[in-house]
């Protein structure tokens, strides 16, 4: 069976067992969204913040879903630096506050909602998802379109502070496998792991660098998967394009049975793969690099890989 009709396969799958075990699924649209609405079991949860300027406290006031509740996704604890390195993962003891302090339990279903302004705008949703599964809470999914989407489907708009819940008690389980450690990253070539870059081409290829990296280039041995790939524009609201998945897959040649590492330059691109790899395509089993080129560009020693320009090869150097 070529790579292609396996990955065909691998998403057939995923969608039957979605529906065969009655889960909720990773992705939904509004219309499921608002047939829900009002279950006290369901916790609708606005990630909104600048990233693509999808807003603030103060967007979210002037106009919500209903029975939503507000945290900022840059500003409210969902990743932290930590010894130079931007856009980790916080420690679990200080998620359970964060998430407990929302008012969500851990019998809750959560729906992430994004601004759906933009391409890097997923990524919010994406990243607070994958958190949520990484503290063993897989009752989770993200609305596709986010706030945008909703309102252009002409569901109701509430405006306000939003639902306030009582603070409750949330216990997270770290899910080992769905994080990746700068050690396992720099075994990966030796285990035969699948190293995922999520970023841009020019970002791929060492021709743009970004401030929270110390130089351009990627880990050698990666397969470019730009995040955006996966992010389709229609009437102004930005959606993930399930369509597009196959295809972008098979391009980059992956491997849905091998273990796969995503990462960017934060680990906020790379939850966008994450999302798509391992919630959508069916992947075996996929992680998310959170320290990325944040971290891995920090040490001298660790080789990078930069397209050589005009031969269209790569060049290995160390920085």
């Amino acid at each position: 069976m070529n790579r292609l009709a396996t990955l065909s396969v691998f998403l057939l799958l995923s969608t039957f067992t979605w529906a065969a075990n009655a889960a909720v699924p990773a992705l939904v649209d509004a219309a499921w969204l608002n047939d829900r609405l009002g279950n006290e079991q369901v916790v609708v949860l606005d990630v909104r913040s600048g990233i693509d300027n999808g807003g603030d406290r103060s967007t979210f006031q002037q106009g919500h879903i209903p029975g939503s509740v507000y945290s900022s996704y840059t500003n409210d604890g969902w990743r932290e630096n930590r010894d130079g390195v931007t856009g980790l993962m916080p420690p679990v003891r200080s998620l359970e506050r964060l998430i407990g302090g929302l008012g969500i339990t851990n019998d809750a279903t959560v729906v992430v909602v994004p601004a759906g302004t933009g391409v890097t705008d997923f990524g919010s949703a994406a990243r607070v998802y994958w958190t949520f599964r990484v503290l063993g809470h897989d009752a989770v999914t993200i609305l596709n379109g986010g706030f945008a989407g909703w309102k252009a489907a002409g569901y109701e708009v509430a405006e306000g502070e939003g639902a306030r819940l009582p603070v409750a008690q949330f216990e997270g389980e770290l899910k080992e496998p769905l994080l990746a450690s700068l050690e396992e990253v720099r075994q990966a070539r030796e285990t035969q792991a699948q190293l995922v870059d999520a970023r841009p081409a020019d970002y791929f290829r060492g021709e743009t660098k970004s401030p929270a990296a110390k130089a351009p280039g990627t880990i050698p041995g990666s397969r470019n998967l730009p995040h955006d790939s996966f992010i389709n524009q229609q009437d102004q609201v930005f959606y993930l394009n399930q369509d597009a998945i196959t295809q972008k897959v098979n391009n980059a040649e992956l491997d849905p049975g091998a273990r796969t590492i995503a990462f960017c330059n934060t680990g906020h691109w790379a939850a966008t793969d994450w999302f798509v790899l391992s919630e959508l395509a069916g992947f075996n089993e996929v992680a998310l690099y959170d320290g990325s080129m944040a971290e891995w560009s920090q040490d001298s020693d660790r080789p990078m890989q930069v397209a050589k320009k005009g031969l269209g090869k790569i060049l290995d150097f160390f920085n």
